[in-house]
């Protein structure tokens, strides 16, 4: 079994321990277990885990000391909080303090496992965003290639939009299209290439956070606002003045950050939580969704007078199985082999036509993130130097028959005579789940008869998102 993460678990039952650790081995982690008694950090930094799994009240020492010491001497190691105090201050106080997450007791555990994946994800997010700051900033434009009419008029867009200065632009498009990317793209066009590494490019995931923490974290406060407010903060529009900030899911903020949000735009200035003061800032912002926001405002989940502010400069990026979008797939998937071939010193050197038609027959749920990281897995597992379609995974290789498939919908699971592993079952099933719901996460969950949160554990599992 592939090692998923190395899972440092510290906590004074013994019985809490023994339960976590038998259920993360059997998941594929490596895991080491400790009640906390002494010299906890050094225990932990020496073992050099991914995630830790930290008890706040502990039998020889405080959790949030450890964590503090953690966040000192391993800033890298991502901290997932335990606590039998299921209060705010607790949660805000040890996230302020730099950890990732929290889980309240008693826990359930597949809730563990979730918030263990988002914890890897997070590194994993990390790890490539440094990769990427280490190459060349043209890799951003690489990842934007297409020669469909779509993709030229998108790309022909963006660079009206980066040459114009626009202070606030919307993208929309479904998850693993590239808004991202193409917000890259936006910034590294307005400053230039080589003065954009050096220019502030803040992203913030607006549903990844309490709306509390994300009103403090974009605006910033004052010392005295709250509790714990020891110190003045600046906010990220503060951190990012002068350059550009990325509002990721933005279509997931609360409508009362939305009016802040608005006034930000309307005005150039901002005003932290607890001061009087208005900073002028300079800021361009870039807002993603994967939401129909004109449907939000009908329901009255989203402002009308933000979204018109936004949608003056609205960029769609359609999901790969568009029809008039088709035809970036080959290209798409032949540039990411070629970099995935240099990276990883394989000697592959293309697809081949059975292979390339199978992949134009796909319908890519998971868009250019699911076809990036079937590359990827494709140049790590084989040394062809010609990609065929029994390399491809078995959702897009033919080996199962159209009448297969429909006994399949019909029946529930046809297992196919070749035989296929549990992974991939599970893989096939979130695919057609996806498919089915035409990428709406919460009707695919639905359909499969699982939270939304374990759904979105799946799909980063297997690389769908």
């Amino acid at each position: 079994m592939k090692r998923l993460g190395r899972v440092f678990l510290v906590d004074d039952d013994e019985l809490i321990l023994a339960m976590l650790s038998r259920t993360l081995e059997r998941e594929g982690y490596e895991v080491r277990t400790d009640t906390g008694e002494t010299d906890l950090p050094d225990k932990i930094i020496s073992w050099h885990p991914d995630v830790v799994l930290l008890d706040v009240n502990l039998p020889g020492q405080n959790g949030m000391d450890t964590l503090k010491a953690l966040k000192n001497d391993a800033s890298h190691i991502e901290v997932i909080m335990l606590t039998a105090d299921d209060t705010a201050e607790t949660a805000v106080k040890a996230m302020k303090m730099g950890a990732r997450d929290y889980l309240t007791k008693p826990f359930n555990i597949d809730e563990v496992k979730i918030v263990i994946g988002k914890a890897l994800e997070n590194i994993k997010l990390k790890d490539e965003l440094d990769y990427l700051r280490k190459i060349s900033s043209s890799l951003f434009e690489n990842d934007f290639l297409g020669v469909s009419k779509i993709t030229k008029e998108l790309q022909e867009k963006v660079e009206k939009i980066a040459e114009a200065h626009v202070s606030s632009i919307l993208i929309t498009g479904e998850s693993g299209v590239g808004k991202e990317v193409i917000a890259r793209n936006i910034h590294r066009m307005m400053f230039g290439t080589e003065a954009s590494s050096s220019v502030p490019f803040i992203a913030v995931n607006c549903s990844a956070l309490p709306d509390t923490l994300l009103e403090s974290e974009l605006f910033g406060y004052e010392k005295g606002a709250f509790t714990d407010a020891r110190k003045n903060k600046k906010g990220l529009f503060e951190v990012a003045d002068g350059g550009t900030l990325l509002l990721d899911e933005l279509g997931e903020m609360k409508l009362s950050l939305q009016s802040k949000l608005l006034r930000v735009l309307e005005e150039r200035v901002v005003r932290r939580i607890g001061g009087q003061e208005e900073i002028p800032v300079e800021v361009t912002v870039i807002a993603t969704t994967n939401r129909d926001l004109a449907a939000a405002v009908e329901k009255g989940e989203f402002r009308m007078d933000l979204f018109y502010r936004l949608n003056a400069f609205c960029l769609n990026v359609p999901p790969l199985r568009d029809r008039d979008r088709r035809e970036d797939i080959p290209v798409l998937a032949n540039h990411f082999l070629a970099s995935f071939a240099k990276e990883y010193n394989k000697p592959v050197e293309g697809f081949s036509a059975e292979a390339e038609k199978l992949m134009l027959c796909y319908r890519w749920p998971g868009n250019v993130r699911e076809l990036k990281n079937m590359v990827r897995g494709i140049v790590v597992l084989q040394n062809a130097r010609m990609i065929m379609p029994e390399h491809l995974p078995l959702e897009l290789s033919g080996l199962t028959t159209r009448r297969e498939k429909e006994k399949t919908q019909q029946e529930g699971f046809l297992l196919p005579e070749a035989g296929m592993s549990l992974d991939e079952m599970e893989k096939g099933l979130i695919i057609q789940a996806m498919e089915r719901a035409e990428g709406n996460k919460t009707k695919a969950a639905k359909l499969l008869k699982i939270s939304y949160d374990s759904f979105r554990y799946q799909l980063k599992k297997f690389g769908l998102e």
